[in-house]
């Protein structure tokens, strides 16, 4: 009786205080329960033709990077940890362009942009401009959590990596010999990673990171460090990461409208997509992935490919280039 007791009081000081019980215990949910994550690669003119090789490379890729993601989720991760991780791995792989493998600017430098969104409360992070910072992605996670921005740029940016003993790398540590042949020969070439997921507590969240346009003007920023333009979250409605043509998801402000046709229309996820994709941009602008609050998700691009997998505790697990 007294036992019983006691714990009646803990759990009602818990309450007093505004403690969250679950967590306060560091209660996980059913390994079993719902969950889902999509990433991609970045969406673009991708030839079918690419040698069998290379392709393999690419889904060799994909996979192990949702892998990491399904792994963090199916043990009852969060969905925040689990974007920030699949993203750090596709930023450590030279074959996207983010982090490791970045484009140069028309200045031969590397300016990288990435952001993150918590769909459990809107809060946000974002860092652009960055030439120093190994992951960036995680830099964006630690302006969410450790200032009351939402977007650092430049030199402050960097300066705040230093503050948060983040790994500082040198400008050339981004370099591959394909990325120098293409700045040689001036080739455009855009293209972003990016991930969602919903994790077994209901949590929706959303990181995007690149390396932008190659041979952009210094000092351009596209839509991946734009919360509501490249990346948005809300657990009422979706999780969304872009990747195209940055100016026309910007103007169009493609992640904030797919989920406000959700909130306000009542449209379905994959109407929502299509009307902002397939609709509002024009064939060639890019793409998205995102997952809704059920779990429901859609990979949709108006491009001849995008790099993409999901997979979710139904047991789908999916990587895919083109159509």
């Amino acid at each position: 009786m007294k036992f019983s007791f006691l714990i009646f009081i803990f759990f009602a000081g818990a309450s007093f205080l505004g403690i969250n019980q679950d967590e306060h215990l560091n209660l996980k949910p059913d390994t079993a329960s719902k969950y889902t994550i999509v990433i991609h690669g970045g969406a673009g003119n991708i030839s079918k033709d690419l040698p069998e090789n290379e392709k393999q490379e690419y889904i060799n890729s994909l996979t192990e990077a949702l892998n990491i993601g399904k792994e963090i989720l199916q043990n009852g991760g969060s969905s925040l940890d689990a974007v920030e991780k699949v993203v750090r791995y596709l930023e450590d792989d030279p074959h996207f362009n983010a982090g490791k493998g970045a484009v140069f600017n028309s200045a031969g430098v590397h300016e990288l942009d990435a952001s993150i969104m918590n769909g459990k409360d809107l809060s946000s992070g974002a860092v652009t401009l960055i030439r120093t910072v190994k992951n960036p992605i995680s830099l964006a996670r630690l302006v969410m959590e450790n200032t009351p921005y939402v977007l650092l740029g430049g030199e402050g940016a960097e300066e705040f990596a230093k503050q948060m003993n983040v790994e500082i790398v040198p400008n050339s540590y981004f370099d591959t010999p394909e990325r120098v042949e293409q700045f040689k020969k001036l080739k455009e070439k855009s293209g972003t990673v990016g991930c969602v997921a919903l994790d077994s507590y209901g949590n929706l969240a959303a990181a995007t990171s690149t390396g932008g346009l190659s041979n952009k003007m210094p000092g351009r920023i596209g839509d991946s460090p734009l919360i509501n333009d490249g990346t948005y979250a809300d657990n009422n409605t979706c999780a969304i990461s872009g990747t195209g043509i940055g100016e026309l998801f910007i103007k169009n402000t493609v992640a904030f409208n797919i989920s406000a046709l959700m909130k306000y229309k009542n449209y379905s996820l994959q109407e929502a997509a299509d009307e902002m994709i397939n609709k509002r941009l024009k064939p060639g602008d890019g793409g998205i992935i995102a997952v809704d609050k059920e779990g429901n998700y859609v990979m949709t691009f108006n491009t001849i490919g995008m790099f993409r997998g999901a997979a979710n505790s139904e047991g789908v697990f999916e990587v895919k280039i083109w159509e």
